[in-house]
């Protein structure tokens, strides 16, 4: 990144956007996209509303929120999993989530890193867990030039039943290690005392939604080990890349 966080934020939303192209491999509308700011060039993936297929069991509407939300929780626990995403409201068509691009191998990722890389990934499992992601495929965890891992896709998050569909259950049975334990505590002492976190949640979940993301974050404390695969539904996301 060529700018600090911030900043980029405030990139992403009021910079000149220009669509670029679009990503075919995907239910959803998604859209490669340049940003100008203070000439220079950002890259970006535009999600918009409007682009996102009706779901059986998510809000509609709800996706480029959630993508958001990722990114904010991310942010809270320390973690920058999620590259810097905002809800951008004027954009080339409409409304719908900003995030900036991150320059990967695209044929570098879960199913083809290394052991040594696959052991960076507790905090990803964790992090699902948090947010009970439905959907991570092994082509949505990228590694960039720098050797970090970055967490992209989380439209269908958050719900409030349990809905966790990973590829990823290398850790399956092993205790959480002590830092990312104190990192989620801090969550859930943010979320029970409704701190500026939940306010900034409540734009993109629905209470009901944030109150699960509580229970989930204090089951996790409380039982101090990455789970098994839940025997009673489908544990893995299809395609699983």
């Amino acid at each position: 990144m060529n700018a600090e966080t911030p900043q980029i934020l405030t990139i992403l939303q009021k910079g000149e956007m220009t669509l670029r192209g679009q990503f075919v491999h995907g239910s959803n509308y998604t859209f490669l996209a340049s940003i100008v700011h203070q000439n220079q060039e950002y890259p970006a993936v535009y999600k918009p509303v409007r682009g996102e297929q009706p779901l059986w069991d998510f809000p509609a509407g709800s996706l480029s929120g959630r993508e958001v939300a990722a990114y904010l929780v991310s942010e809270f626990l320390g973690w920058r999993l999620v590259p810097p995403t905002v809800y951008r409201r004027k954009a080339p068509l409409g409304p719908g989530s900003v995030q900036l691009y991150i320059e990967h191998d695209p044929q570098y990722h879960y199913f083809s890193f290394t052991p040594e890389d696959r052991q960076l990934l507790r905090p990803v499992v964790l992090f699902d867990l948090v947010i009970n992601n439905a959907d991570r495929k092994g082509g949505h965890v990228l590694m960039d030039e720098n050797h970090h891992i970055w967490l992209i896709d989380h439209g269908i998050c958050f719900h409030e039943e349990d809905k966790l569909r990973t590829v990823i259950w290398d850790f399956a049975g092993e205790p959480i290690p002590t830092d990312l334990l104190k990192d989620i505590t801090r969550l859930l002492e943010e979320l029970t005392q409704t701190g500026r976190l939940v306010e900034s949640l409540t734009a993109y979940l629905s209470p009901a939604e944030i109150r699960a993301l509580e229970r989930r974050t204090r089951r996790l404390i409380e039982n101090g080990c990455f789970p098994h695969p839940a025997p009673s539904r489908r544990p893995y996301p299809w395609p699983p890349v």
